[in-house]
């Protein structure tokens, strides 16, 4: 095996560790989420699509501040982030709160 490899291995955010497998398992979620986006819009829970914005922004900003910094991690919830922003924009399109005002018709 090379250096860099084993040095990998071995780090404390490599493959033998939580904080490896963790960002890991979360693509599940992401994954999940992108196939989603091909359903009507009318299916998505905007309780639950609102739960995983904080819950993936919350973790955005723990594996900032964590020591030894987890960019996996990071960028694992940033992308979640993103599509869970997109599919709440969806939710909200189609319960109307995104919708164009219409301009008050002037009475004469």
């Amino acid at each position: 095996m090379s250096a860099a490899f084993k040095a990998f291995l071995n780090s404390p955010l490599g493959p033998k560790t939580t904080h490896f497998w963790g960002p890991v398992s979360n693509w599940g979620i992401i994954l999940a989420s992108v196939a989603d986006t091909k359903k009507p819009p009318e299916m998505i829970s905007g309780n639950m699509t609102g739960v995983l914005c904080v819950y993936s922004a919350l973790f955005v900003r723990f594996a900032w501040m964590v020591r030894p910094r987890n960019y996996f991690l990071m960028v694992t919830h940033s992308c979640n982030e993103c599509v869970q922003l997109y599919q709440l924009s969806r939710w909200a399109r189609a319960q109307g709160f995104l919708g164009k005002k219409k301009e008050p018709e002037a009475q004469e």
